[in-house]
């Protein structure tokens, strides 16, 4: 069998993983891809603690190169990109202490409030100008320092989950940038660890290692991994390591013109590109965060709970003895009453509670809303309310950079729920630009295409990437009732967050 160039991308998100081929038609300027191997990715509960089953996810990693290799292609390089704030710890000998915390897990209860009350949310921002989120890496850190001191006792480095990945198949030790910004410990300026912040709070700087940009060859599979797989010593590239950097890379657009985005999945990032990152107090105060982008970019932006409380909601009602897929989910929900209930989505009751219906219930009740009845109800409670948050965010993104938005571009697997993108284009009141699907891993792609010298920059990246993959177009429908629901819908957010 006659073997194909080819980069491998695996996608890793926070309930499935994938490995993903891309490939480069030069002379037509587009990208392919093709999904050759996917797994699941479940937290394990030990003893009352969430982790992620981390050597499953390398496991799994080797499965999809031996994949590759099976269906005759010939790889130039290989990445990983993942979720974001989590890691695990190496000691000095090189080996995983334990298996790393699920962001999801409650260690973390009570720990912002401590960490802000002793160096300052103001301080915090400027230096990082990060959305202040309870499962932050800062926070995990500060969690451990608490309860679990030996852990960092014995530490010697921290690597993020696609750096520890990297790491276990290349033995090279570093932090991806864009990873490297979603921690909550790096200045958004400088581009370096806030050394400072760390020792006024008592955590241990000397474990964080060195950060490079993305786009960097981190390093090649070693001996051991290439005897194992029979591969040769590929490059491993430090792309655009936090899924939702290269989710964003792959957004379809040409030009230099602004434009909006929103990442949808498990979470929903809704933001805009900037050149610098925006630290003012009103930032501060709408929870905005600044993560850094692929070749020098920031991403303003806030994360939304997203397709989480669908999810929830579905894996409920199965252990209750309903087999729902998602697509009946969707369709029940497109024939229930419109706009009866909504919630805020971003309330902290629906971070993770043990019953997402019975939570949803709950919040309508006493918000002196009509519970939802039926499964149909609840889902379209929830992508109603979606779908209008993604407004009030997409207004503070125009308030905050000084932007006005045509419309906005949804990229990821969230696109396949058609009725939440109609939903995101009545709520704003805008177009919504849907697609691509596989943007993270697409983006994956395109930086390990453009880290190999294919492709010259990102511009050209996204431009072959608009040739490459289809994009739907949704048009508002029903203003009037919309924007009657949006000041519903804001007075229920503002009284809620007093």
């Amino acid at each position: 069998m006659p073997t194909m160039p080819a980069v491998l991308a695996f996608d890793l998100g926070a309930s499935s993983g994938r490995a993903m081929i891309g490939r480069y038609d030069a002379a037509a300027r587009k990208l392919s891809v093709e999904e050759i191997h996917r797994f699941p990715n479940d937290p394990v509960r030990v003893g009352g603690r969430l982790h992620w089953d981390i050597l499953r996810l390398y496991h799994e990693i080797k499965q999809g190169m031996l994949k590759a290799k099976r269906g005759g292609f010939a790889l130039e390089s290989v990445a990983v990109d993942s979720w974001a704030v989590d890691f695990g710890l190496i000691d000095k000998s090189g080996e995983l202490i334990g298996n790393p915390y699920h962001y999801r897990d409650h260690q973390t209860e009570g720990i912002m409030e401590e960490v802000t009350a002793k160096a300052g949310r103001r301080r915090i921002f400027a230096s990082t100008g990060l959305q202040f989120l309870p499962f932050n890496t800062l926070y995990q850190l500060a969690a451990l320092r608490k309860r679990n001191p030996r852990l960092l006792e014995q530490a010697e480095t921290m690597l993020m989950i696609p750096d520890l990945l990297r790491y276990f198949l290349t033995g090279e030790k570093c932090c991806e940038y864009t990873n490297a910004t979603t921690t909550q410990m790096l200045g958004a300026e400088s581009k370096k660890w806030d050394i400072a912040l760390l020792g006024e709070l008592g955590l241990p700087a000397g474990i964080l290692p060195e950060i490079v940009p993305s786009g960097t060859v981190a390093g090649r599979l070693m001996p051991s991994v290439c005897e194992e797989l029979g591969f040769p010593p590929v490059p491993v590239i430090a792309v655009g390591e936090h899924d939702t950097a290269s989710a964003v890379a792959a957004v379809p657009v040409s030009g230099d013109a602004p434009f909006a985005y929103l990442s949808s999945g498990t979470w929903s990032l809704l933001g805009t590109e900037t050149a610098r990152p925006v630290l003012s107090d009103e930032a501060m105060r709408l929870n905005f965060t600044n993560e850094g982008g692929v070749y020098g970019t920031f991403r303003l932006l806030k994360n939304i709970m997203g397709l989480w409380l669908v999810q929830e909601c579905k894996r409920r009602w199965e252990k209750e003895g309903a087999d729902y897929t998602f697509a009946r989910l969707a369709a029940l929900a497109g024939e229930a009453e419109p706009l009866r209930s909504l919630i805020d989505p971003d309330h902290p009751v629906f971070l993770n509670p043990p019953d997402m219906p019975r939570q949803i219930r709950d919040f309508c009740r006493s918000t002196g809303q009509p519970e939802p009845e039926t499964s149909g109800q609840t889902i379209r409670c929830v992508l109603e309310s979606l779908a209008l948050k993604y407004r009030m965010v997409l207004e503070h993104t125009e308030r905050l950079s000084g932007t006005k938005f045509a419309g906005l571009h949804i990229v990821g697997g969230g696109i396949h729920n058609e009725l939440l993108c109609r939903f995101a284009a009545d709520a704003t009141g805008r177009p919504v630009w849907a697609g691509p699907a596989e943007a993270s891993a697409i983006g994956n792609i395109a930086v390990q295409y453009i880290a190999l010298g294919y492709i010259g920059s990102l511009a050209e990246a996204r431009d072959i990437i608009a040739r490459s993959f289809p994009v739907r177009t949704y048009a508002p429908e029903q203003p009037e009732m919309w924007e009657r629901a949006y000041a519903r819908f804001r007075d229920l957010v503002e009284s809620n967050a007093k």
